[in-house]
């Protein structure tokens, strides 16, 4: 491990939000989970497309998966790119949030060489060479003959007369073909409006239309078609495809109006029929909420009829197992164990980064352990974000003060006991009303 990833963990972790960096040190358990996605990807990588919602309490580590995911992906040579929801931000909305989602997912658009997204024109300029070097061989080339530029322009043109087939494909490629010819012909003006255009910046069609030959923008109504489109291009960029990470899902369960609520569920209806009908290729869509998200039948995906009868578990599911194959993933609690080894690793973690060795044994881990589980409704809520915190917590009081000692504070985090009034008093519950 090095400097840079314990201090983005340390502090990350400290704070209560999911790090993007160094996440295989201290990940434990999920292994269910992850294998699940890991077939996912493998459904992605032959041509197909997958969804999940993964379902969770705040803090049991929903983020933490998807951004375990997300970098797992990157290594394996995925497109991958991620936001989350807000109010400014939904699947669709009258005062454009579905774009400003759009527009959130082509900044984080990340690859393995650049993990920490932008990777837009990188992603065409791979492509380009992809091509040149692919022409050059089956031509027999030199990279400096003139012959090259054309051959690779005819090259180019078959690839983007594919995607001119689909939805708004005619616009897309016809941003693709500007971009070549903006970069052939040093033109950077036009490169730039190509990149405008694909990252949906043009606010109308009139100002496209200046800049480049297109009669179409991405808007808060098309943007989920244009990312079918990037997917199969990122395909034809040499990656596996595409992977879409939403999370944050709670956001569109607090849309106070009904109409505008049931418009972003109609787009989450259209996205899973696309994955499981097989319309959608090479393209995975993940989501994260909470179980009010996804269960309520008040505000929640199940208010929505068509959601519910498709997210709904099966009739043969019963407590104690679970089918990892449905598109709504549960996070269960950690297991006292899991548990247990989480404690070790973050040990280990703060030692690495202040440059110590942690004293902490078996016994006091299992003390702080057993202090966290005594806490009322530990048993079912108890999360890793807390957890996490307070141990970091702890850890931190005990490096800054030498003369601290593990088993005083621990102590002094023990609720006392009530003690019964004398014969006379007042009464504990004197003011309670039913």
């Amino acid at each position: 491990m090095n400097r840079r990833e314990s201090a983005a963990l340390i502090n990350s972790l400290t704070a209560g939000v999911v790090p993007r960096i160094g996440l295989r040190h201290i990940a434990v358990g999920r292994q269910a989970e992850v294998n699940a996605f890991l077939q996912d990807l493998a459904t992605v990588e032959a041509g197909g497309a997958a969804f999940r919602f993964v379902c969770g309490q705040y803090g049991s580590g929903k983020s933490f998966l998807l951004q375990m995911i997300r970098n797992n992906a990157m290594e394996r040579s995925f497109v991958v790119m991620d936001a989350d929801l807000s109010p400014e931000r939904r699947l669709t909305g009258t005062k454009g949030q579905g774009l400003a989602t759009y527009r959130e997912l082509m900044q984080h658009l990340s690859t393995r060489v650049r993990p920490e997204g932008g990777a837009l024109e990188s992603i065409l300029q791979k492509w380009i060479a992809g091509v040149q070097a692919e022409t050059a061989e089956a031509e027999k080339l030199q990279p400096g003959d003139p012959a090259l530029v054309d051959a690779v322009g005819r090259r180019i043109a078959n690839v983007l007369s594919s995607l001119a087939e689909m939805a708004y494909g005619f616009a897309f490629s016809t941003v693709l073909d500007a971009y070549w010819r903006g970069l052939k012909t040093g033109d950077d003006r036009l490169k730039q409006a190509a990149l405008r255009w694909l990252r949906g910046e043009y606010a109308t069609k009139t100002d496209a239309r200046r800049d480049l030959p297109v009669d179409s923008i991405i808007d808060d109504q098309n943007w989920y078609e244009f990312l079918k489109l990037f997917a199969l291009f990122a395909c034809k960029a040499g990656f596996q495809g595409l992977l879409v990470f939403l999370d944050e899902g709670v956001n569109l369960f607090k849309i106070a109006n009904k109409q505008a609520r049931d418009s972003n569920y109609e787009k989450v209806l259209t996205i899973f029929n696309d994955v499981m009908q097989g319309k959608a290729r090479s393209i995975g869509v993940f989501m994260s909420g909470t179980p009010q998200c996804v269960y309520d039948e008040r505000r929640g995906l199940f208010s929505y009829e068509a959601l519910r009868s498709r997210l709904a578990d099966h009739r043969f599911s019963a407590k104690g197992f679970t089918d990892y194959t449905g598109p709504v993933i549960r996070l269960n609690r950690l297991s006292n164990e899991e548990i247990y080894l989480l404690l070790e690793r973050l040990c280990e973690l703060h030692g690495a980064h202040y440059s110590y060795s942690c004293a902490l044994g078996q016994e006091q881990l299992t003390a702080f352990m057993d202090a966290a589980l005594a806490r009322l409704g530990a048993d079912q809520m108890l999360t890793p974000r807390e957890v996490t915190r307070d141990f970091l917590g702890l850890l931190n009081i005990l490096h800054q003060n030498p003369d601290a000692s593990f088993e005083a504070l621990l102590a002094a985090q023990k609720p006392e006991p009530e003690t019964p009034p004398e014969d006379g008093g007042d009464d504990l519950f004197a003011e309670f009303d039913l």
